[in-house]
């Protein structure tokens, strides 16, 4: 049933007669969010409250001709609500109303008691921006809406022309009573299982008389200056930007919002509606071409999408900038519109970038560290690493160089050597006796679980505990590292290495519990039951696999992956007699590596492919030949010799192809072409399984016929909903730097799951990363300097030791190597999307982005905002109609 006079006061507020055109009906939002809390007893005193005029509760019980107490009482129960403010003016408590935004919506939202009983008003609250921001759209010149952004100061710190009403610091400092609240629009986001990660909790301050009134009424907490400065250095820490109310007159404000693009109801009018001159500051973002490095930290921060990563090559193929369409003088209806636009955040412009950050898993800022080293900023470069992975001095040893092989270098002498410059930095962070170890971003009480210690739950744990989590690690193993420690040899990755780089974890508060076999020596559900919240399994594929020949499981033959345990453990694996190793991938090379430091007799590898198409990287190929090891290729083995139980042999049989048409394994022998090689042991490299034991016994985790785990492929979630899998667990045997890629995503998903009403997927970045075409570049002119190189060690050393020989790059050699950087990517500004908020300043290592001040637009108070209003919509139409006119002449007559 509908509360008339409600309803007359929601069109009260909104300026408007109920049954009128134009009115508030009971569907509409106004009303809505009036009715769960506001009786029309409340309603009809609220019908005497002044717009901004504060009153007193004998002058409104006088008009009301109601008793002075119950008027009181009722104005009180309104101002605890939200529906008008309380303050006291002269020693007396006044009351007023405030608009609906920036005002009685928000304060209503701001009611915690109230919202959680009656999630309609935190839906009402953004169900009326979506409603009215199209009628806004196009008529709000910069510095008149509502809610406008004030810049980041440290990002404007240099700008000459700046106004004082453009500093944060202005308002802080110029107020002695502060407040803080939660987020008015992330409560309302949270409330309907919108939210975006970005969390609510105390982030906005209020100051002067609305700290007084959120206080008063419960909505805030009173702080310092000092603290109200923290939370905006907190929030900023957090990649969030600052708005302020924007009707209380020329630099003046009672608030600062800390907002996120992605839930900010005011920054939805740029992100949805393109209706950016609305909330802008003064500022635009330029970008200074010779100086960026298309790291992309701007970018994946950008709140509005005015940052994208391009080419900063020249290309053959002349580029055709499309001309943008604005609300300025275009008609705007739906079509034109972003609804999507929380979910649809591109980080690349529809031409590519860089190739090295593209193919890169982890997407790693590697021009940026590049550069930064070139400099000598080790530290930073390290940090710029580390924003993705964790274990830069371990894949600056074994990362399969993806980045090196796409690299543009590549197609005019050789690849960049990038894996030897992060070798080299992370180097100089193992030699310091101060570490880099990141700051932590919050502080939460919230437990979560990641089982196995390998890269990829090492990687989510890192990022959990920067979050502010409490994390702890079980691995079943005594040591930690996974198929880091028992799957790679200590000549390719030493493990004090792997060490040093996970106690970086253990002083960011990681707990480790080893020796600890979940499944077994403890279940998923006694752990929910000790408080753990969230799951992540990144188990690795750590068993080995059978062939499905006769005589494999005769005394003499090992699964490969076992026997690089056995002997990461110290274990006797000493080899007597004739080894034959088969396999054709990494995992293979590194086995009969391992083999022949163990054997004093020869060690051959058999694989399927041609030398071509090994699955191993070439490089590892390389060594394994000159180390001695006979590589025998297009061979499959067809048997197992045997006898007395004992491996005597193994007959194999001409591979004549290894892929069907589709490109599917598919072997194909020719059984006329056999052969018996002798052989005491066999080592069974031809894949790796997960081993799952009974972790998962009472959960409803499903599983693919290759016994991985089935989960979403952006947020990793399985079909139980508090767990998540990574790496291996979820891909199948693949590098490192996959499952740490995977690591981080997980860490993501886990955050906003144990955070109450988050999305786990708006407001996240897709890191759609994708390279140029190299094909289109104009490479008119690069240096000669030539690819540095390792001093090079020879076989016969070198299978002599577990020891890595490699050296580092020396200094000098490094920044000949960073000089040969093409530097192929560049970010590229949107100017009108940008809403001029610092945020990419900021985080900007390189100077190479700045705020420039482009308009000079001071906010009004809002009695004087209804005239400047209509005036800009009644220009607006004259331009939409001269644009009409021009366009049907240019038809008429092309």
């Amino acid at each position: 049933m509908v509360k008339e006079r409600v309803l007359e006061l929601a069109n009260k507020i909104s300026n408007t007669k109920k049954g009128k055109k134009g009115g508030i009906t009971p569907d509409r939002p106004e009303y809505r969010i009036l009715e769960p809390v506001v009786t029309d007893e409340m309603a009809e005193i609220g019908l005497h409250l002044k717009m901004r005029k504060p009153q007193t509760a004998a002058q409104i019980a006088d008009y009301a001709q109601k008793p002075l107490d119950y008027t009181d009482r009722i104005l009180r129960q309104l101002a605890w609500d939200g529906v008008c403010i309380i303050n006291v003016i002269d020693g007396v408590d006044h009351f007023w109303l405030e608009p609906w935004v920036p005002g009685i919506m928000e304060m209503m939202v701001n009611n915690r008691e109230n919202v959680e009983k009656y999630p309609q008003i935190a839906q009402a609250f953004e169900a009326y921006g979506r409603a009215r921001a199209p009628l806004a759209v196009g008529i709000f010149p910069v510095g008149l809406g509502p809610m406008r952004v004030i810049p980041i100061e440290a990002s404007i710190s240099g700008e000459t022309r700046k106004a004082s009403y453009e500093e944060i610091s202005m308002y802080l400092n110029e107020n002695t009573l502060f407040s803080v609240s939660d987020c008015s629009c992330r409560t309302s986001r949270e409330a309907m299982g919108e939210g975006c990660g970005h969390l609510k909790e105390e982030m906005c301050i209020q100051m002067g008389d609305a700290a007084k009134y959120y206080i008063r009424t419960g909505r805030a907490r009173e702080i310092t200056r000092e603290e109200a400065f923290g939370i905006i250095k907190k929030a900023e820490d957090n990649g969030l930007m600052h708005c302020i109310p924007n009707l209380d007159g020329p630099g003046k404000t009672h608030a600062i919002c800390n907002c996120c693009g992605c839930s900010c109801l005011a920054l939805r009018n740029a992100g949805m509606f393109y209706n950016n001159d609305m909330v802008r500051s003064n500022y635009v973002s330029k970008v200074e071409k010779d100086k960026c490095v298309a790291c992309g930290e701007c970018v994946e921060i950008c709140p509005v999408n005015a940052l994208k990563l391009g080419q900063k090559l020249c290309s053959k193929t002349p580029r055709q900038k499309e001309e943008r369409q604005i609300p300025f003088d275009t008609e705007w209806g739906p079509e034109k519109w972003n609804a999507d636009y929380r979910t649809n955040k591109q980080v690349v412009e529809e031409t590519g970038t860089s190739p090295c950050k593209s193919e890169c898993p982890a997407h790693i800022g590697i021009q940026g560290y590049i550069k930064l080293a070139s400099q000598g900023r080790y530290k930073e470069a390290l940090e710029l690493i580390k924003e993705e992975n964790p274990f830069p001095a371990v894949c600056g040893r074994i990362c399969p160089r993806l980045c090196e092989t796409a690299c543009t270098r590549r197609d005019l002498d050789e690849p960049l050597a990038i894996d030897d410059i992060k070798k080299f930095i992370a180097d100089q962070d193992l030699n310091e006796a101060h570490r880099y170890i990141p700051r932590k971003k919050n502080q939460y009480d919230k437990k979560i679980a990641v089982v196995g210690g390998g890269p990829g739950g090492l990687t989510c744990a890192y990022f959990l505990a920067i979050e502010g989590y409490k994390v702890t690690v079980f691995e079943k193993e005594k040591n930690l590292g996974g198929m880091l420690t028992f799957g790679i040899p200590s000549y390719r990755l030493e493990k004090n290495v792997i060490n040093a780089e996970i106690e970086v974890l253990k002083i960011l508060g990681v707990q480790f519990k080893t020796g600890v076999e979940v499944g077994k020596d403890i279940t998923i559900n006694k752990l929910r039951k000790q408080g753990y919240a969230a799951f992540y399994l990144a188990i690795g594929a750590q068993g080995g696999r059978k062939i499905g020949i006769d005589g494999e499981d005769a005394k003499g033959v090992y699964a490969g992956v076992e026997f690089l345990k056995k002997v990461s453990l110290g274990e006797d694996s000493m080899l007597e007699g004739e080894t034959v190793v088969i396999g054709g991938g990494n995992v293979a090379i590194d086995v009969a590596r391992t083999a022949i430091r163990l054997s004093k007799n020869d060690v051959s590898l058999f694989c399927l492919e041609g030398r071509k198409n090994m699955p191993a990287l070439q490089e590892e190929v390389e060594e394994a030949l000159e180390e001695g090891i006979a590589i025998q290729n297009s061979w499959g083995p067809k048997r197992i010799l045997v006898t007395d139980g004992c491996v005597a042999g193994v007959e194999f049989i001409k591979c004549i192809s290894v892929l069907d048409k589709d490109g599917h394994f598919s072997p194909q022998y020719d059984p006329s072409q056999t052969m018996i090689v002798p052989a005491q042991n066999v080592l069974l490299s031809v894949g790796q399984s997960i081993l799952w034991g009974n972790l998962l016994n009472e959960t409803a985790v499903a599983l693919n016929r290759n016994q991985t785990a089935k989960a979403d492929a952006i947020t990793f979630q399985t079909n139980e909903p508090d767990i998540f899998v990574g790496g291996d667990a979820y891909t199948g045997p693949r590098f490192a730097i996959d499952a740490i890629a995977q690591g981080k995503e997980g860490a993501i998903s886990i955050h906003r799951f144990v955070n109450k009403g988050q999305s786990l997927v708006i407001g996240r970045v897709k890191r759609e990363y994708k390279s140029f075409d190299k094909n289109d570049l104009v490479l008119e002119s690069y240096d000669n300097i030539p690819r540095q190189k390792i001093a090079h060690i020879s076989g016969q050393r070198s299978k002599e030791t577990f020891q890595d020989l490699r050296t580092t790059f020396t200094e000098e050699q490094m920044k000949k190597e960073t000089e040969r950087c093409l530097s192929c990517g560049i970010t590229v500004t949107d100017e009108y999307l940008c809403v001029g908020c610092g945020a990419c300043v900021k985080r900007c290592k390189f100077e190479a982005i700045k705020l420039d001040r482009k308009y000079d637009a001071v906010n009004v108070e809002l009695s004087e905002l209804k005239p400047k209003i209509i005036k800009a919509a009644i220009k607006r139409k004259a331009r939409i109609k001269v644009k009409k006119l021009k366009t049907a002449i240019k038809k008429t007559f092309s």
